[in-house]
């Protein structure tokens, strides 16, 4: 049985070194597809981005720097709190978001509980996976 773990929260937009807009984001881990994070930033009242990366790729990036090209994340402190640095560029163009660590750390968290780092490939069906590719081509 799949299991999902989701989360939502508030990020800030860098538009620069003085200014920042609020971003609603939702976050959202699924067992059937152990090795990625879904991330929808909702941009208006109905206008959403979403962007999908390796779970590996967001738990590093709480500690060092992670990710490269269209994603790279990393820890960072922000008048006082400890942050998560999200940059994220696509053909539409680039945004930095800031997302609270802590509320990441208790996400990801759960979703270790989910499904264990290193454990994935047992919760992942080739199979499965290859019959899908192989039908929507």
């Amino acid at each position: 049985m799949d299991t999902t773990v989701s989360c939502e929260l508030r990020l800030r937009l860098i538009l620069s070194s003085e200014s920042s807009l609020p971003v609603r984001a939702s976050l959202r881990y699924d067992t059937a597809d152990p090795y990625a994070v879904r991330a929808v930033f909702h941009t208006g009242d109905e206008d959403t981005v979403e962007w999908v990366f390796a779970r590996e790729v967001l738990t590093a990036g709480l500690h060092v720097p992670a990710g490269i090209g269209d994603i790279q994340i990393w820890p960072c402190r922000s008048r006082g709190l400890d942050i998560v640095c999200i940059a994220l560029t696509g053909e539409e163009g680039e945004a930095l978001l800031h997302a609270p660590a802590r509320v990441l750390e208790a996400f990801l968290s759960r979703t270790e509980a989910a499904v264990p780092p290193g454990t994935e490939h047992g919760h992942f069906c080739l199979d499965e996976e290859l019959s899908h590719l192989l039908a929507e081509s």
